[in-house]
């Protein structure tokens, strides 16, 4: 098989002729300190991997007077291109004299400037300031926040170019700078995780009309996603983990939103993979519920997840494909490589019985050792049904 036959064969719960192995995104800092700044393509290439290519295509509606905001340096694999507009304009301004790299955007709206201030590190970046200080603040997100569309020809093209190559990957969008593709997640990452799950006891309408304003946006990019050649998009995020929040809390918040989502996303003719780094037993069955095509992270509990993956694999491997498993806080460093061989062949043995399985890192890695991801991605190709 090719290696993107090899994943598709998976994600519809079929055997492939080896487990597929790949990991979650590159990090340009694993590949600047490790491995003198090479492409994705070219670390995929160097272990044998089976490779995703993240495809961000976002475009603005012109007929609307969008357009891409000319302040954005760069897009990596959080963010695509941010959309402008008359009425959402956003500026952006460095703030001297910090511990760590800070940058303050600001929202410019006829009615209102919200503020998100962000600050970094060459591993990741965090928000010290949120845009929704009061909660009618989520009126003005409501009135002038552009919602993308799919740059459908965009996708097409660049799956064209990748062909047989590997699985082409996208995300539903977050909020502009900083957010989540799931409507819980992005809502958290706007209001702080705290407030909101304090919010939903003390104002549950309040929250749900924020998610409802999140969902209709994210609505209109799932929406324009038919024809576009994904194989898989993500949805969902770590706020919503069972180490974060309750399974009575996804229930009444999380699910009814992304649910929808999910099911839009198939009308489009897309796959679907849930993405929950964190906890995930006490709510398998609620994930596997909104009907997902696949579920991930499976973070181990040497992680700070909680995952069981025979016992996950028994619960949900007959209703949707799993991606994850893989500790690699533990075996991608400060071990022999018999050892990451051995952590291979047990998530292969727990999870991998009758396909519908690809073993993947449980998220980001940064500090690795190459040689043991070496031994990870032979291992994982000497996996064999």
């Amino acid at each position: 098989m090719t290696s993107k036959q090899r994943f598709i064969a998976a994600l519809k719960r079929r055997i492939p002729d080896r487990l597929p192995v790949t990991t979650h995104h590159v990090m340009k800092y694993f590949l600047d300190k490790y491995m003198a700044g090479i492409s994705n393509d070219e670390f995929f290439d160097f272990f044998g991997l089976d490779p995703i290519l993240w495809v961000g295509a976002q475009k603005p509606d012109e007929s609307l007077g969008e357009y891409f905001d000319p302040t954005q340096e760069e897009v990596d694999y959080v963010e695509s291109r941010r959309i402008c507009s008359p009425n959402w304009r956003i500026e952006t301004q460095h703030i001297p004299g910090q511990e760590y790299e800070t940058t303050r955007y600001n929202f410019i709206t006829p009615r209102k400037t919200l503020s998100m201030v962000l600050q970094s590190t060459g591993y990741t970046n965090w928000v010290t300031e949120r845009p929704v200080k009061e909660k009618r603040d989520i009126d003005i997100i409501a009135a002038y926040a552009p919602a993308a569309k799919c740059d459908v020809e965009k996708v097409n093209k660049l799956a064209e170019e990748y062909g047989e190559r590997g699985l082409v990957r996208g995300n539903i969008p977050a909020f502009d700078v900083y957010g989540q593709p799931g409507c819980w997640q992005d809502a958290a990452c706007l209001y702080g995780i705290e407030n909101l799950i304090m919010a939903t006891f003390d104002d549950p309408h309040w929250v749900h009309e924020l998610l409802k304003i999140l969902q209709a946006r994210k609505e209109i990019f799932v929406r324009s996603l038919e024809g576009a050649r994904y194989d898989l998009i993500e949805h969902g995020g770590g706020d919503a983990s069972s180490t974060v929040i309750s399974p009575k809390i996804f229930e009444a918040f999380v699910a009814p939103c992304d649910a929808e989502l999910i099911e839009l996303a198939h009308a489009a003719g897309q796959r679907i993979v849930y993405h929950t780094c964190g906890g995930m037993m006490p709510i398998l069955e609620n994930i596997a519920a909104m009907n997902p095509d696949a579920m991930e992270t499976f973070t181990p509990p040497g992680m700070g997840g909680d995952t069981n993956l025979r016992e996950a694999k028994r619960r949900i491997g007959r209703r949707v494909a799993m991606i994850g498993g893989f500790d690699q806080f533990h075996y991608f460093k400060d071990c022999s490589a018999e050892e990451t061989r051995k952590a291979v062949r047990r998530c292969f043995e727990e999870a991998g019985d009758g396909g519908g399985y690809v073993l993947c890192p449980s998220d980001h890695f940064f500090d690795a050792d190459p040689e043991l991801i070496k031994a990870y991605a032979d291992e994982a190709r000497k996996c064999v049904y």
